[in-house]
């Protein structure tokens, strides 16, 4: 059977490129909603809402777009993604023809990012459908699926190519010229236990809220609240950095988007030292690990040392891993060779320091940990000073699935004035709302107004609370219980 090509109306992807955002938005010196056009898709007039929330805080409700998406059959790649190199669409092309379907070899470029290339990759699809008729798309995979063929119903509106939308954005804008409270970030009862934002938001009394940076869903299920990345609440450091990762740091009424890391060291009464390489989280083979009481779980039961310490640093207990961190203690995990220095260096009554560090690299100094200080870890870097700047593959998140398609999103930025804009866009609602990928984030953000901006946690995480209700769509149909938060607090 001959090669042809998809119908008309899966487009070609071309590299995204000028992406412009309109001067007076990139300028203004505070938080004012926009008065241009929505800036993606066909740059359609917007339909918005706003709502007082309180002095110094408007929410807006913003559509924009419409629905002009259909379905699509993807046959999924050998190592089981969406696309890969021409020579292994070539061969899955093959497969589907000798099923007897006709197929075409779709063309498309992952998008340039601060830090990685653009990427040629294929896909090879079956068919095209309008929106309304779902149903065919999915007769069509059944019968790809009988023939041994993995495959997926695709969204066009998903791809992160071409779309008019439609999307649904909640924009929370605090103006820094009137706004009296302050910002906290908040990991819930534990750090261990995952919650959703209006639980968090509710019990701190917070004006709004939105979740907060990735979670660890790899660990242990009674641990997968732990952050991954920065995380301090109230000037303690309760989870560690991933190195040079974006962050928002929450002062008071102020919040600035900078990079962190942090060094731990610990200092033995006897003058030796040791790294801690994290902070209430599972230990790695010969790691030594600090657990705080927001720790909320009992440490690993494996082969190592525990050493318990008051809050001056005196060493009260030396026992077996396993048990929980008693109130107002902190516990030394160490696994493997990290015990065996334990016990070699640490003895009941002795007195150790644990030397903790947070720098900030964009202004090469430390961080002080007082009381008033908090900070949610990003996900990526979208803005920088006025311009794009989307740092995906330091920050883990430079594949396909991340760059381009459209995911919900939650996003917050900074103004020039340090106004604070936080945003989510609802997606996977095909026919609804589509979303956005890297790019249109930054996109968006920029348009706001944001001078610095990250992308948090998205996908079924994505929840803004504003007054205790949850104001977006997550796209799990409910909320989802998420590692952190942050939240505008009234005073």
């Amino acid at each position: 059977m001959p090669r042809r090509t998809l119908v008309v109306g899966l487009a070609m992807a071309t590299t995204i490129t000028g992406l412009t955002v309109p001067g007076a938005a990139a300028e203004q010196a505070t938080v004012k909603f926009p008065s241009s056009d929505f800036p993606l898709g066909a740059r359609p007039a917007p339909t918005k809402t706003v709502t007082s929330v309180s002095p110094g805080i408007d929410l807006y409700d913003v559509q924009a777009g419409s629905s002009t998406d259909g379905y699509t059959v993807t046959v999924l790649m050998p190592n089981g993604r969406d696309a890969g190199k021409r020579r292994a669409a070539e061969t899955v092309l093959a497969e589907v023809e000798a099923a007897g379907e006709v197929a075409g070899m779709q063309r498309l470029i992952r998008p340039q990012v601060a830090d990685a290339p653009e990427q040629e990759l294929f896909m090879v699809r079956v068919g095209l459908w309008p929106f309304e008729q779902r149903a065919k798309a999915d007769k069509m995979a059944r019968k790809l699926k009988q023939a041994g063929l993995k495959v997926k119903v695709d969204y066009l509106g998903d791809d992160g190519l071409k779309t008019t939308g439609p999307w649904h954005v909640k924009v929370l804008m605090v103006d820094a010229r009137t706004f009296r409270g302050s910002y906290a970030a908040s990991l819930g009862t534990s750090v261990a236990k995952r919650e959703t934002v209006s639980s968090m938001a509710r019990r701190d009394g917070a004006i709004a809220a939105v979740n907060g940076g990735f979670f660890n869903i790899r660990t242990a299920r009674h641990w997968q609240g732990d952050p991954v990345g920065v995380s301090v609440v109230g000037g303690r450091l309760l989870s560690e950095a991933v190195p040079g990762r974006s962050a928002i740091v929450l002062r008071g009424r102020t919040a600035r988007i900078t990079e962190l890391e942090t060094r731990i060291t610990l200092i033995s009464q006897d003058g030796a030292q040791a790294p801690v390489s994290g902070v209430n989280r599972a230990a790695a083979e010969n790691e030594l690990v600090l657990y705080t009481e927001e720790w909320g779980s009992k440490t690993p039961k494996v082969d190592g040392t525990d050493v318990v310490i008051d809050a001056d640093g005196r060493v009260e207990a030396v026992r077996a891993p396993g048990a929980a961190v008693p109130k107002g203690k902190r516990v030394l995990h160490g696994s493997g060779e990290a015990g065996m220095w334990l016990n070699e260096h640490v003895w009941e009554g002795w007195k150790v320091t644990v030397d903790t560090k947070v720098r900030d690299l964009r202004k090469k100094r430390t961080l002080k940990l007082t009381p008033d200080l908090h900070i949610v870890s990003g996900g990526v870097g979208l803005v920088r000073n006025g311009q794009t700047k989307i740092t995906a593959k330091r920050d883990g998140h430079d594949s396909l699935n991340m760059i381009l398609r459209r995911h919900p999103r939650t996003l917050v930025g900074t103004t020039r004035n340090g106004s604070l804009i936080l945003a989510t866009v609802d997606g996977r609602k095909p026919g609804v709302t589509v979303g956005a990928n890297f790019h249109e984030a930054a996109q968006l953000m920029r348009w706001l107004g944001a001078t610095q901006a990250i992308n948090l946690d998205g996908g079924g995480s994505t929840a803004m609370v504003v007054k205790n209700k949850v104001v977006n769509k997550p796209s799990d149909g409910r909320e989802r219980a998420v590692g952190d938060a942050l939240l505008v607090l009234p005073h």
